[in-house]
């Protein structure tokens, strides 16, 4: 699993880091995404995915190996 994030795009809703706490949080400046795990265990893999699919801006997009890009 691949995750990236998008800072330009996020808008500080923050349910990245509601959904998936160890892999994500927000900036205490500006409130924008921060990535916490680039490689999280198999286990906060399924939190990931819900994550960048609850993100209203698109900024984390997740990518399986073998996969297309997904957000």
């Amino acid at each position: 699993m691949d995750i990236r994030v998008h800072r330009d795009r996020c808008l500080g809703a923050g349910m990245c880091a509601l959904t998936a706490p160890a892999v994500f949080d927000q900036d205490e400046s500006e409130g924008l995404v921060l990535l916490l795990d680039a490689s999280p265990p198999q286990d906060q893999h399924p939190s990931v995915r819900m994550a960048a699919g609850a993100c209203p801006a698109s900024a984390v997009t997740v990518t399986e190996r073998g996969r297309p890009a997904a957000s």
